[in-house]
């Protein structure tokens, strides 16, 4: 278990390498467009085994006395106060935990873009709370139009019209809390201030997915599409990159479609378009640091399945379409993939169908799958966890971890004085209980080392989670999927 399919180091050595050359390419400044997520890539860790989460920050920390990072932020997204899923804070609030982290980091952050904007009173807040944070915040106006009328856009009244951002380091990296934020549009905005003050410019895209030197079909690629069915992002041969070079490489409908427009305002800002395709436009080096490519495809099969799993109980709880998991269908179809090829969900059903109850399965790094049932103290993920805990550090079933007189004065207080329907522990109570025990107890000290060998573990359980087990599960790295069925058919459902 537990299999290496990517280099890491590798990666981080190519990749800083390659944004130099782009950036000498263009005489010593580079606006780089930085798609997805800068650190916790978390799926690129899981379809790239060997990818470390925080792989593009290490890259980025190569890169560092010549970095600094602009956040954009589209000012309708403030409004609307759009939050981000993973999170569950909204875009403004992640702008600014953005900023700790890169700071934390030693990375520069020199200024806030506000994309879109037209005057919403909740952008010129955001904008005046930031500038007392001694942030520079700067606006940039919506372009009627953008991105079909080039001659509008590339004037005084279109970027023309857009704050200047200040800018000191050869390589600037426009980052975003999420889709839609007006990332590319920052870094076009920029290049034609730039020119019109005689500096050298250029601009190149970094997005991890698709690979472009993998064949369209490949699970890796796959797997993005799987991750961007709600954006119905579709991997395509880049016809403009093999009109160019006779070369098939891979590209997604988004950038394809846009790029004749990027083309001509290029085109009309310097005279020429530096690019011949969208893929020449990407710095991606992913692709040349697989090492395994079985371990890869493997990994991202996985994926596929828990996206469906994953999407068909948002269906189930009214937070996404059958559209999209209609697409999945057809992904894994198309590598003729089965729910059952996931080895947790025929352990997990069969200890549900044997005590008929709720129940759980985990496999460990190690290959063996441990099960959990519900109780009367426990519900199934903390009995589950406890038992996974028990196995790894080798201690005999029938010890128990937590005494059940430390367990019911808990229950008792979630009932009687918390107004708890429910008196079984949660995991992040279990969790609380079986600390509390390891001060007196060497089994629940020794269970509690066991922790950190969670990480990477699988887990499938036959109802859907509340949130609290489901994010103690993503948090100890457990990647967990559900049957989308709820334990109760109760309307309201925490």
């Amino acid at each position: 278990m537990n299999r290496i399919g990517f280099d890491s180091q590798k990666y981080i050595q190519l990749q800083s390498a390659r944004i130099r050359e782009r950036i000498e390419s263009f005489g010593g400044k580079l606006y780089l467009e930085f798609g997805g997520k800068l650190f916790d890539d978390y799926h690129a860790s899981r379809v790239l085994p060997g990818f470390e989460p925080d792989n593009k920050i290490k890259m980025l920390m190569e890169l560092k006395d010549q970095a600094e990072i602009v956040i954009a932020i589209n000012a309708n997204d403030i409004e609307k106060n759009k939050v981000r899923g993973d999170l569950g804070i909204t875009y403004d609030m992640d702008v600014i935990r953005l900023i700790d982290v890169f700071r934390d980091f030693g990375l520069y952050v020199g200024a806030i873009a506000i994309t879109q904007y037209t005057g919403q009173p909740a952008a010129d807040h955001f904008k005046d709370r930031l500038s007392a944070m001694g942030l520079s915040v700067y606006r940039l106006y919506r372009i009627p139009d953008y991105p079909a009328n080039v001659s509008g856009i590339v004037s005084d009244q279109g970027f023309g019209r857009n704050e200047y951002i200040e800018t000191t380091r050869s390589l600037v990296v426009v980052t975003a809390p999420g889709p839609g934020s007006g990332k590319m549009a920052t870094c076009l905005s920029q290049l034609y201030h730039e020119h019109q003050r005689g500096v050298k410019a250029g601009y190149a895209k970094f997005e991890t997915f698709p690979i472009w030197n993998l064949p369209l079909k490949h699970p890796v690629n796959l797997a993005y599409e799987a991750a961007t069915a709600d954006l119905n992002d579709v991997n395509m041969i880049d016809p403009f990159h093999l009109e160019a070079y006779n070369e098939q490489t891979v590209n997604y409908n988004r950038d394809i479609e846009i790029f004749p427009v990027l083309r001509a305002i290029f085109e009309r800002i310097y005279g020429e378009c530096p690019y011949k395709s969208p893929t020449d436009m990407g710095v991606n080096m992913a692709g040349k640091s697989i090492i395994d490519d079985e371990v890869c495809r493997e990994a991202s099969c996985q994926e596929i399945i828990r996206r469906y799993y994953r999407t068909a109980c948002a269906v189930k709880q009214g937070n996404a379409g059958e559209a999209e998991l209609q697409k999945l269908d057809l992904l894994m179809q198309t590598l003729k993939l089965s729910l059952t090829d996931r080895t947790t969900v025929a352990p997990a059903l069969a200890e549900a169908q044997r005590t008929g109850e709720p129940a759980i399965a985990i496999e460990l790094n190690d290959g063996r799958i441990i099960t959990g049932k519900t109780s009367s103290l426990l519900g199934a993920c903390s009995a589950c966890l406890l038992n996974s805990l028990k196995t790894l550090a080798g201690i005999p079933d029938e010890v128990k971890l937590i005494s059940p007189t430390v367990i019911e004065p808990i229950c008792h207080l979630k009932v009687e004085h918390m107004g708890n329907r429910n008196p079984r522990l949660h995991t992040d109570e279990t969790l609380v209980a079986l600390a509390v025990s390891a001060a007196t107890d060497k089994n629940a000290d020794l269970a509690m080392d066991m922790l950190t060998s969670l990480k990477g573990c699988e887990a499938h359980s036959t109802v859907i989670l509340s949130q609290v087990d489901e994010g103690m599960f993503g948090r100890l790295g457990v990647n967990i999927t559900c049957e989308p069925t709820y334990e109760t058919k109760r309307l309201y459902h925490k």
